[in-house]
């Protein structure tokens, strides 16, 4: 593992960068890019607000008629490319995240939270971190992070340390101190994601696209290098939310 960070490929002598072919073609792509990323940050404050899947959809269709209209390949072509098993892997990990919802499985799991920690920011936010980042690692971070959000809303909510309205989706007045509580969650579902093959979609899709080009990467082989890469990460993240906690106080 060690001799990866001492290797060094050589560029060809007569390495040139190839031109731009359709300079226009670039510049409507970076203005899609530009807009998905737009409404994404500000789509919430509209007043006809746009959530983010409605954004991505509306990107994605720009795109694909962006392609048709410039005629770069057929659509068919494009939808073909689509790691549609990826996709359809992740659609089952969310309707299992909605099913959870529903039965009241987190609810219940929130009460416990409270009763383990009472209403200590710091042992709940190293909890988090390591809870999600270990479930990341084995699990496709996105709807762990989806259930551990509503999670940590319903403790919030039991702990009174903020009204009952904050389950909604709709609120956003949280308090400046229970921040780090968040913060914590984010760092660990997006680092502990880089642990496994399996942890993050990203991870998924690379996979894919190494074994189509006769590369395969196993799983062992990720956990060599991931493994050791994540509890540094997740043990600098641990330290900076103990930061946080500290000079965010009520």
């Amino acid at each position: 593992m060690k001799d990866l960070w001492r290797v060094k490929q050589a560029l060809p002598a007569d390495l040139k960068p190839e031109p731009l072919k359709r300079p226009y073609l670039c510049l409507l792509a970076l203005l899609i890019l530009a807009l998905m990323v737009l409404l994404f940050v500000a789509g919430d404050f509209l007043p006809s607000r746009i959530v983010p899947p409605a954004v991505s959809i509306v990107a994605a269709s720009l795109a694909l008629l962006l392609v048709y209209e410039a005629d770069v390949e057929p659509v068919t072509k494009v939808l073909q490319d689509v790691d549609w098993r990826t996709i359809l892997f992740l659609i089952c990990l969310f309707c299992l995240v909605e099913a959870f919802s529903k039965t009241g499985i987190l609810q219940g799991m929130s009460q416990y939270l409270y009763t383990w920690f009472g209403t200590h920011l710091v042992l709940i936010s190293l909890f988090i971190l390591a809870f999600v980042g270990i479930s990341s690692s084995l699990l496709a971070n996105i709807p762990v992070v989806a259930i551990m959000l509503l999670m940590v809303k319903g403790y919030l909510v039991t702990a009174q340390l903020v009204p009952e309205a904050a389950l909604a989706d709709s609120f956003v007045e949280w308090p400046q101190h229970l921040m780090p509580v968040f913060i914590a969650m984010m760092f660990a579902g997006t680092l502990g994601g880089n642990a496994t093959l399996i942890g993050a979609s990203a991870n998924v899709v690379s996979a894919g696209i190494c074994a189509s080009h006769g590369k395969p990467i196993s799983f062992v082989t990720f956990l060599r290098y991931g493994v050791p890469l994540t509890i540094c990460q997740l043990v600098v993240s641990a330290l900076y939310v103990m930061c946080l906690l500290t000079f965010s106080g009520p």
